[in-house]
């Protein structure tokens, strides 16, 4: 843009909520030093078990639901990945309080899901839905935003193939999820259309390495894909 052109440009001051979100994120990518891995988790089962239980019980889950289950029971195995640091100590969690993003008018924000491995499917699906309602709706008390723990990040609503995103302050971990996608997969002497999903975890490298942010990846599409286990939760 030229000399002239900015003359006729009017600036837009941003929001309180656009400056919280620049000033928060700018700490974090300038003060954490952060790396990403990826995995891509078979859906297709868990999917079909999503569908058989809203004939049963007449209750939707969003994959959202079930991931925020996988990793609250994941993180119980993996507490550097629920972890605080200032780079001299670190601070283990005794809750998994998992952050939940919510896209809202002019920003993003993160409510929380406090004690999640403590929480059922189901209660875990309507305690996010009625975070999402109150963050839309701009009602979310200073409880509901505080305390998180981990982040979870879900833009395969948007069909985003993957994404990277980055550590809110205060957390070691956040994963980034995108969209289901029809893929075609090795099958003995051919291929087979599989529903993929992938993953992308971005963590804070002071507390965890890329051997661990693996392991914890593995643990987590382990869980998604074993539709059997999540059974008599979604049917109930």
């Amino acid at each position: 843009m030229n000399k002239s052109d900015m003359s006729a440009v009017t600036a837009i001051p941003m929001s309180r909520l656009r400056r919280t979100i620049a000033e928060r994120l700018t700490l974090s990518a300038t003060t954490v030093p952060q790396f990403t891995v990826t995995v891509a988790a078979d859906v297709t089962q868990l999917l079909q078990l999503r569908a058989e239980a809203k004939e049963r019980a007449g209750g939707a889950y969003s994959i959202t639901d079930f991931v925020l289950a996988a990793v609250a029971r994941s993180l119980l195995e993996f507490p550097m990945l629920n972890a605080h640091t200032d780079g001299r100590a670190i601070w283990p969690r005794t809750e998994v309080n998992i952050g939940v993003a919510v896209d809202v008018d002019g920003g993003l924000l993160v409510p929380v899901i406090r004690q999640a491995e403590r929480l059922s499917l189901r209660e875990l699906s309507a305690e996010a839905r009625r975070l999402a309602e109150a963050a839309r709706a701009r009602t979310l008390s200073a409880a509901d935003m505080s305390d998180g723990t981990f982040t979870v990040s879900n833009l395969g609503m948007f069909g985003v193939d993957q994404f990277c995103a980055i550590v809110n302050p205060g957390e070691s971990a956040i994963l980034a999820v995108a969209a289901v996608v029809s893929t075609a997969v090795p099958h003995g002497d051919g291929f087979v259309a599989r529903m993929l999903m992938k993953m992308t975890l971005t963590a804070d490298h002071r507390l965890v390495d890329g051997a661990l942010a693996a392991r914890f990846l593995g643990v987590l599409r382990g869980r998604l894909e074993d539709a059997d286990a999540w059974r008599a939760e979604a049917e109930s």
